[in-house]
């Protein structure tokens, strides 16, 4: 159903989905960086990626819309609620998430749809407690593509920043100038 419905819609947006098929194998159970993210719309545009993927995921967003007057909707769309309020380790709450099932966990290092010093790095700490690799997904606003093209595995965490900035170099957001591609 979420196939079908990311597909038509997608397809009638003029957007095309990238994801070789070694990369979408490699990419399974995967910390998968959500980026650029400089409009709200970027969420919809990498669910539905994924949809199309069948890629299986989930997204931490505020526990505000993971409560019932939702209907479940968000939870539907993979999200996991996080109390924001409270502090807990969320490294460690995700790293069990990851080791429990097969899922793809979508994490926006920026942490905000504007302009960021610096990526947060959490995803990187994530990565390496659950033992897994890191997906590089991308929302290409100026070739209307989106998907998922490299997979890494965390080094040290200049190195995986490294590779990043490398990567996210040439991608183009909805607003580009809310975009650091300098995760330093």
């Amino acid at each position: 159903m979420k196939y079908i419905i990311s597909r038509i819609i997608l397809g009638l947006i003029g957007w095309k989905v990238v994801a070789p098929e070694e990369i979408k194998k490699k990419a399974r159970n995967t910390v998968t960086i959500a980026a650029p993210h400089t409009s709200n719309f970027d969420t919809f545009l990498a669910l539905g990626t994924f949809w199309q993927m069948r890629l299986p995921m989930k997204f931490l967003i505020k526990d505000f819309y993971t409560k019932w007057y939702f209907f479940g909707f968000f939870t539907w769309l993979g999200a996991i609620g996080v109390n924001r309020e409270q502090r807990s380790n969320l490294v460690a709450t995700s790293a069990r998430l990851m080791k429990e099932g097969d899922i793809n966990l979508i994490v926006s290092p920026e942490g905000t749809r504007s302009y960021a010093e610096k990526w947060k790095s959490g995803f990187y700490y994530i990565a390496k407690e659950a033992g897994v690799d890191i997906s590089l997904g991308f929302v290409d606003y100026k070739n209307k593509r989106a998907g998922i093209t490299k997979v890494i595995s965390p080094t040290t965490l200049e190195e995986t920043k490294a590779e990043l900035t490398a990567f996210y170099k040439d991608i183009q957001g909805k607003y580009p100038e809310k975009f650091n591609t300098n995760m330093k």
